[in-house]
C-alpha cells in the first residue's frame, strides 16, 4: 500500500500544481476524466486538468470494510477487487464503465438504493483539490459542507482525487436469488415494491414496465440459505451467448403471471450487478433497428462486442445521434409515481417503457422512484426539444428531480428555481471553485440553430451517422480528448 499511496500522492501533487497555476492566472479550466456516461457533447474549453491516470484501487480494508480508490476506477474493476476479499460496494451502478468518481459527483443509484441511498451516501470521505490548488480531505464530519457540496456537483466544487467507499460482506462465490413478480398496473407494481421493501430479506429491488398492464418487479437477495440445495441451473448475463436481461425478464414475468412464485433465477452476483450493461437496458435494440439488422438471438451473439455500454457511448458521441434519442432518468416521489406512470403512457405516449428503481434521497420527505426513459425521439429538432422540455416540466410539477447526466433543457431561471443557487455560489466562493464551470454551464444543452440545412438533412438519413459512429468506436482511441 505504501508504494501505491506514494505514486498517488506524486500524481496529485502534479495535478494540484497545474490547478494552482490556473488559479493564479485567473484562467477557467475543466477536468478531463478519460470517460463519460453523459450523452452531452464535450466542452471546447482549452484549459484542461487531466486526471485520467487516477484509475487505481489503492487498498481494500477487510476489517473496516472499505475500499480506498481513485476517481476513475470503473465499477467492474472495483467489484472484481472487492469480490476477491468477499466484499461488495453497497451500491453498484449497472454499467461497467461508470466510475467511482462519476458515481459520487453525479447522481447514481441502483437496485440496492432503497436500502443505502444514492452512491454518494456510501462514500465515507474524499480527498479533493480546491480551486486554488490546496489539497484537503472532507467527510461527513470533517468539512462536511464541502463533502456534501461536492456530491452530485458534477465536478464543479473541485477535483476529487481519492474516495473511501463503504463495502459489505457477501461470502465466497456469491450468487443472487432473484424472484420475478408480476403486476398488472402501476398501482399494483407500487404495492408489490412496498411489500418487498418491508421484507428484511430483500436486498435488491427494481422492475421493468413493458407496457401499462405488464410490469415485472425483481426482488433479490444474496446467498439465501437454501441456495446450495437448488436444482435450477445458474443463469448468466455477461457472456456473448447469454440472453439480454430485459428479454429474459419478460419471459420470467409471463411465467410469474401464470404461476405466481414460480419465476426464480440463481445468478452470479457480478452478472446480476451488470445485467443491463449488454444492450444498455434495451437501448441496444434501437441500434439493430437503426442499421436494419434483424433483432434475433443469433445477431445479438454475433454483434455482442458492440453492445457493451462503453462502445455504445463512444459511438453515440461520435455520431451525434444523441440529438435523436431520448435518454433520461428522473426520480419521482413515491406517492406521485403512479400519476407519472399514467402520464407517460396516456398523455405523452412516449412509446417505450422504463426500468423502475427505488432510491432514498435525504433531500426529499419520501423515497424516490427512478424512471429511466430511453428510446427514439422525434427527428424534427424542435419537436425533440419540446418533448424533453415537457418531461422536465412534468417532473418538476410532481416535486421530482432529474438526473443531470442527460440532455438538460431548463432555462437558467428554471434550473435555479429547482436548485439552491445562493448556497451553491457561496460554497463555490468559499472553496475557490469559481474558475470551474458552474453546474448549469456544464449540464445545459446548447440549443443550436434548428433551421434545417442540406447537411443536417443528409446526416439524418439512416444509417450514415451511425456508420460513422460505429467506425470511430471500432477504431478506438481516446475519443474524449481534445485533439
Amino acid at each position: 500500500m505504501a508504494s501505491a499511496m506514494e505514486s498517488h500522492s506524486n500524481a496529485v501533487t502534479r495535478i494540484a500544481s497545474i490547478i494552482r497555476g490556473f488559479h493564479d492566472s485567473k484562467s477557467p479550466f475543466r477536468i478531463y476524466h478519460g470517460s463519460t456516461n453523459s450523452t452531452r457533447r464535450r466542452s471546447s474549453l482549452t484549459n484542461i486538468v487531466d486526471i485520467s491516470g487516477l484509475d487505481h484501487v489503492l487498498f481494500i480494508d477487510q476489517e473496516r470494510k472499505t475500499a480506498l480508490v481513485e476517481p476513475n476506477v470503473s465499477m467492474d474493476t472495483l467489484v472484481q477487487h472487492t469480490l476477491a476479499h468477499q466484499l461488495i460496494p453497497l451500491v453498484v451502478m449497472e454499467f461497467r464503465g461508470i466510475t467511482v468518481g462519476g458515481g459520487f459527483s453525479g447522481t447514481s443509484g441502483e437496485s440496492s438504493s432503497f436500502k443505502y441511498g444514492f452512491f454518494d451516501r456510501t462514500v465515507r470521505q474524499i480527498e479533493i483539490i480546491l480551486g486554488n490548488g490546496e489539497r484537503v480531505n472532507a467527510s461527513r464530519t470533517e468539512r462536511s459542507d464541502l463533502f456534501w457540496s461536492a456530491a452530485s456537483s458534477f465536478g464543479t466544487m473541485g477535483v476529487v482525487t481519492l474516495l473511501e467507499v463503504q463495502l459489505r460482506e457477501v461470502g465466497p462465490d456469491p450468487h443472487l436469488e432473484l424472484q420475478y413478480l408480476f403486476a398488472n398496473s402501476m398501482d399494483a407494481a407500487l404495492k408489490t415494491m412496498q411489500e418487498a421493501m418491508s421484507d428484511p430479506e430483500s436486498e435488491y429491488i427494481d422492475g421493468i414496465m413493458f407496457n401499462k398492464g405488464e410490469i415485472v418487479i425483481c426482488r433479490g437477495r444474496v446467498n439465501p440459505g437454501h441456495l446450495m440445495a437448488r436444482t435450477e441451473p445458474v443463469r448468466r448475463f455477461a457472456r456473448a451467448g447469454d440472453e439480454w436481461f430485459y428479454i429474459h425478464a419478460e419471459r420470467q414475468m409471463r411465467k410469474a403471471k401464470a404461476s405466481p412464485g414460480s419465476a426464480i433465477d440463481y445468478i452470479p452476483l457480478e452478472d446480476y450487478l451488470f445485467r443491463y450493461d449488454r444492450g444498455g437496458f434495451w437501448g441496444g435494440k434501437y441500434c439493430f433497428q437503426y442499421f436494419f439488422v434483424p433483432f434475433t438471438r443469433w445477431t445479438r451473439w454475433l454483434l455482442s462486442w458492440f453492445m457493451g455500454t462503453s462502445i455504445m457511448y463512444h459511438a453515440l458521441h461520435e455520431s451525434g445521434l444523441a440529438k435523436q434519442y431520448i435518454v433520461q432518468d428522473v426520480g419521482i416521489p413515491y406517492g406521485k409515481a403512479a400519476e407519472f406512470g399514467h402520464w407517460l403512457d396516456d398523455n405523452e405516449n412516449f412509446g417505450y417503457y422504463p426500468p423502475l428503481a427505488l432510491s432514498i434521497d435525504d433531500n426529499t420527505p419520501e423515497i424516490l422512484l427512478n424512471f429511466g426513459i430511453w428510446g427514439p425521439g422525434p427527428t424534427d429538432r424542435l419537436q425533440f426539444i419540446s418533448k424533453n422540455r415537457k418531461l422536465e416540466q412534468k417532473v418538476s410539477s410532481l416535486g421530482g428531480r432529474k438526473w443531470l447526466y442527460a440532455h438538460t433543457y431548463y432555462t437558467e431561471e428554471e434550473f435555479w428555481s429547482i436548485y439552491d443557487r445562493k448556497q451553491y455560489d457561496a460554497q463555490r466562493k468559499k472553496y475557490f471553485a469559481t474558475d470551474l464551470p458552474s453546474i448549469y454551464e456544464k449540464v445545459k444543452m446548447q440549443i443550436d440553430d434548428v433551421t434545417p440545412s442540406w447537411y443536417q438533412w443528409a446526416w439524418s438519413l439512416r444509417p450514415f451517422a451511425g456508420l460513422y459512429g460505429a467506425w470511430k468506436a471500432i477504431r478506438g482511441g481516446d475519443y474524449l480528448a481534445k485533439k
